[in-house]
């Protein structure tokens, strides 16, 4: 697969895919994520807050040189990843507070990608960048591989409920088949890259999605959050936007050495979010099993 040929299938296998969502989804499941501004916080917080910090001590923790942990905070800088959606659906959490929540952050970064990234620079490398941040840009292509496909497949779910019933499940497979398609083409697009560095920055990358992941949840239960929400914003805070972590190491920062970190975890945090989805599905089973007994107890 040529690169031509990827650039072309991930885009609109990733259009698909939110279309697919769409297609499960009402209007009123959007009015009711901005109707609880808590879910929205706290998932704010852990993407926008708990990665930077983590990603921050890592990269103290592992030693790394002062380009790969400048990479890293870029990464941690991004947004929340478009297959955020996908996999919260699949692990049974909340599909519209996910894709609230990629929509807000991917907003935000116009402010946390140039301060995170300027700190960064200051801190790991004693110098200024200066970032100039492709706003427009950015927000053109979340809201066309987001936005409209979701309008999209709520659109004939309202118009033709009949039909959108129909193509609910083979849509959802297809996305699914789309989604693990999708992680083999950024293995084998990437693979010179991630070869060279999966050793070295591999276990700092899984690690951080792990931790990630396992601090969203955790403080989604202590804010309160109900179950789905909980979900929602767990695998919110481990999935980025690492394709523009991409884009501004490469292209904003001109450093390929800063780009290493987020191709490493633009694979990996695909395991670890599957991983999570196995989880919550194998407790979700177990406590429709166990529903009873917590009844009678």
């Amino acid at each position: 697969m040529n690169l031509p040929v990827v650039e072309l299938f991930l885009p609109l296998a990733l259009a698909f895919i939110m279309f697919a969502l769409g297609l499960t989804l009402v209007v009123a499941d959007f009015k009711r994520v901005f109707t609880r501004p808590r879910a929205m916080l706290v998932g704010l917080a852990g993407q926008m807050l708990l990665f930077p910090f983590f990603a921050y001590v890592l990269a103290l923790a592992w030693n790394m040189p002062a380009e790969m942990a400048v990479g890293l905070m870029i990464l941690a800088a991004c947004p929340g990843g478009v297959s955020s959606g996908l996999l919260t659906h699949l692990a049974r959490g909340d599909t519209a507070l996910s894709i609230s929540l990629t929509a807000v952050t991917s907003v935000a970064a116009v402010i946390t990608v140039p301060f995170v990234v300027d700190l960064a620079m200051a801190r790991f490398m004693h110098s200024a960048a200066g970032v100039e941040f492709p706003l427009l840009k950015m927000v053109r292509g979340v809201f066309l591989l987001t936005t409209v496909p979701v309008l999209l497949g709520m659109g004939l779910k309202a118009w033709r409920p009949a039909l959108a019933l129909r193509l609910e499940r083979p849509a959802g497979r297809l996305a699914t088949a789309l989604f693990v398609l999708i992680v083999l083409a950024t293995f084998f697009s990437q693979r010179q890259v991630l070869m060279a560095n999966l050793g070295s920055i591999g276990p700092a990358a899984m690690l951080l999605n792990l931790l990630v992941i396992g601090a969203g949840f955790t403080m989604a239960r202590a804010g309160g959050l109900q179950r789905r929400d909980r979900i929602a914003v767990a695998t919110e805070c481990g999935l980025q936007n690492a394709g523009l972590g991409i884009f501004i190491a490469a292209s904003v920062m001109q450093s390929p050495a800063m780009t290493v970190p987020s191709v490493v975890y633009a694979l990996l945090m695909n395991f670890g979010a599957i991983g999570f989805v196995i989880l919550m599905r194998g407790r979700e089973r177990n406590f429709a099993g166990g529903r009873t007994d917590v009844v009678v107890r």
